[in-house]
């Protein structure tokens, strides 16, 4: 994983961070990529409410560039975004088919639709009876994406695309895990479906590699993973592109980071920030759920006593702080970015 940069801005004291560190965890309404109960670390910095949710399996050198993006949105002033809102895909996780109203009737007004595929112990006829319920649900008008978050080998990729494709798919986020497989299958694929790169791109050293590549039509990019908001607007004007925001599971002050960078971009796809519905609780005081298939890119306000609700056990608030020390002191050994 590529060495963090710290923002620009000075770097916060340490304690400074620690002090105002709440740390929260809020239960799932569906199990997503084997999480049940989301972790975060909440600050309160000049800016206003800013979170560090890296994967508790995320080391500390891929976890420090989610530092350096929750400082950034909380010490430096968000570039001015285009618009007020942003679209907003449904995600559906790796449910049966008789879920699929139940969890796109939490996504009102959203017009595409983003799929998980290839999760551990589901088979491919799972997915297709998935994919085929969003699709007899959303409609023939409806965008679907289809996520698989690298699970599928070459061959495998090969057979699920062939057997997804009639369902008019607006693209396959990372069908593969590595550079190299996704250009073969996008190069055999010739347009037939369209590639996305997420892992790709924000877990890679080099996240520009898949451009030059030629291994991608587009780029799924992250605000925290990819080290904050001006980052991530670099690393695209370097790549040269489109793109589609999306998040991490992340509360709906994550969720923000995210909608400002998304409102920064001249023409956005729908993004995948639409998260906070498959969350049980929140920590603001107008969570970032979707209307009309829309939410606000201004920054979030905290809830007080929903931060108290949410609050983390004692021996996860000193995992998370401990965390946060290590991460601070990678960012504070690195040039400013």
């Amino acid at each position: 994983m590529r060495p963090a940069s710290r923002p620009a801005a000075s770097l916060p004291e340490l304690a400074w961070l620690l002090d105002t560190v709440r740390v929260v965890a809020i239960p799932t309404r569906t199990r997503f990529r084997g999480v049940t109960v989301r972790e975060a670390a909440i600050f309160s910095g000049p800016e206003g409410a800013t979170e560090f949710s890296p994967f508790p399996e995320y080391a500390d050198a891929e976890a420090a560039a989610w530092l350096a993006a929750a400082i950034e949105y909380g010490w430096q002033p968000a570039p001015e975004p285009l618009r007020d809102t942003v679209e907003v895909n449904a995600t559906v996780p790796a449910v049966g088919p008789d879920r699929v109203p139940e969890i796109l009737a939490r996504f009102p007004g959203c017009r595409t639709v983003k799929v998980k595929v290839a999760e551990r112990g589901e088979s491919l006829d799972d997915d297709l009876a998935r994919v085929r319920a969003v699709r007899a649900h959303a409609g023939s008008d409806a965008r679907i994406r289809v996520d698989a978050n690298g699970g599928w080998s070459l061959d495998e990729a090969r057979v699920a695309l062939d057997r997804l494709a009639p369902l008019d798919l607006d693209y396959a986020e990372q069908p593969c895990a590595t550079v190299p497989e996704l250009a073969q299958l996008r190069a055999e694929l010739a347009g037939a479906v369209r590639i996305a790169a997420d892992e790709s791109v924000r877990r890679a050293e080099d996240p520009l590699a898949v451009a030059r590549a030629g291994a991608a039509d587009l780029l799924i990019v992250k605000a925290q993973p990819l080290g904050g908001i001006r980052q991530a607007l670099a690393i695209l004007a370097a790549a040269g592109l489109p793109a589609v925001v999306s998040s991490a599971l992340d509360t709906s002050v994550g969720i923000s980071m995210g909608a400002r960078l998304a409102a920064c971009l001249p023409e956005p796809a729908a993004a995948g920030l639409g998260t906070v519905a498959l969350l049980a609780g929140d920590i603001v005081t107008e969570p970032r759920l979707p209307v009309r298939g829309r939410i606000p890119s201004a920054r979030a306000t905290l809830d007080p006593a929903a931060l108290e609700r949410f609050a983390a056990a004692p021996e996860r608030v000193a995992w998370w702080r401990a965390r946060i020390s290590r991460c601070h002191a990678l960012l504070a050994a690195q040039p400013a970015g």
